[in-house]
Order: C-alpha cells, then structure tokens, then sequence
C-alpha cells in the first residue's frame, strides 16, 4: 500500500510524478530543487539554493511524520562538481549525529536550469 505525501504550500510537481510516496515505514522523495509553493526559484547562490532544497526536503519530511534524522539514504544532484564544497557546507548543518548514506554527482543538466537537486529515502523506527 503506497500513500503521496503533499505538503500543504508547496509547489505542484513540474512533470507527472508525485513528491514523496510512503509504503509502510518508507518515505522515497523524489528529487527536490529550490522552488517556492508560487513556482519560483531561489536560485541566487547556492548557498541560498541549496537551503531552499534541504527545507523542500524538509517539508516532505515532517508531512509524512519524519524528520532530518529519519534519512537513510540521499543522492545530490550538481550542475557542477564546483559546487561540491558550498553544498555539503549546507547540506551538513541539517544533521547533527550520523549523516544518511549519499552520492554526490554532477549532471549536464536539471529540471529549471538549476544547480542542486536532492532525492532520498527515509525510514520510521
């Protein structure tokens, strides 16, 4: 049994995907760039992008019940591997123990022309 997990204010998916599905204990997110509930793009840096992104995850998150801590494994998708550094800067300030398992790799592209996309699955219990 799969249930969508919508959060209230966000954004309606581009394509035709649902943003997070829980099965059981197991929510899978689909990947996240920094878009706001209105379409637009918080894209000014990538500090600021990538904030936008971990809060989308975020939301997902605790719409399903979880949080942060709940990741078990997450891949971050770059326009760019010079990014690596700024990202993980603040990609490692939403977790405070074990961080979840991840790849981290550069695409030649991502959906808005945007520079950070991040997808994950996280587990109850």
């Amino acid at each position: 049994m799969k249930q969508a997990v919508l959060p209230p204010n966000s954004a309606k998916p581009l394509a035709p995907y649902t943003p997070a599905i829980l099965a059981g204990d197991t929510l899978y997110l689909s990947g996240q760039i920094a878009m706001d509930a209105e379409g637009g793009l918080h894209t000014s840096d990538i500090a600021t992008e990538t904030r936008k992104v971990m809060e989308n995850v975020g939301a997902l998150l605790k719409a399903a019940g979880m949080g942060y801590e709940h990741l078990v494994k997450v891949t971050i998708f770059m326009s760019d591997m010079a990014h690596y550094g700024a990202v993980n800067e603040v990609y490692g300030t939403y977790f405070t123990d074990t961080p979840p398992a991840r790849e981290a790799v550069a695409v030649k592209g991502l959906p808005r022309g945007v520079n950070v996309e991040i997808s994950g699955i996280a587990v109850r219990g």
